[in-house]
């Protein structure tokens, strides 16, 4: 489960990619095969969670790693590294980047 708080030693990614809406829904389902069958299994991973924007056109894939060295030791990863370019196939682009929690604010 994520929990997002200023005191976890957590790496966020969030990657936007940018979709045709046709084929939003199969990058989403791409995504959530890749969370079942290998990340989530590699050393580091915390949860991943896929949101699609209502107009069909992003798919956001917000995802918790222990570190930076553990997200970036999944990049060698093979068959993590099938998924991401099975991913990079859906979509037209793809915006990656890695960011710490500075600031939550709840109700």
């Amino acid at each position: 489960m994520s929990r997002i708080s200023t005191e976890a030693p957590i790496t966020t990614l969030i990657n936007v990619f940018t979709v045709r809406p046709e084929r939003q829904r199969a990058l989403i389902d791409l995504l959530g095969r890749a969370t079942e069958e290998a990340m989530r299994h590699l050393p580091g991973f915390v949860s991943a969670n896929i949101h699609a924007s209502t107009d069909g056109t992003k798919v956001t894939n917000y995802a918790q790693w222990r570190s930076a060295e553990d997200f970036h030791a999944m990049l060698g990863d093979p068959a993590a590294r099938e998924h991401m370019e099975l991913a990079a196939e859906l979509a037209e682009r793809y915006e990656p980047h890695l960011y710490t929690v500075e600031s939550v604010h709840q109700r």
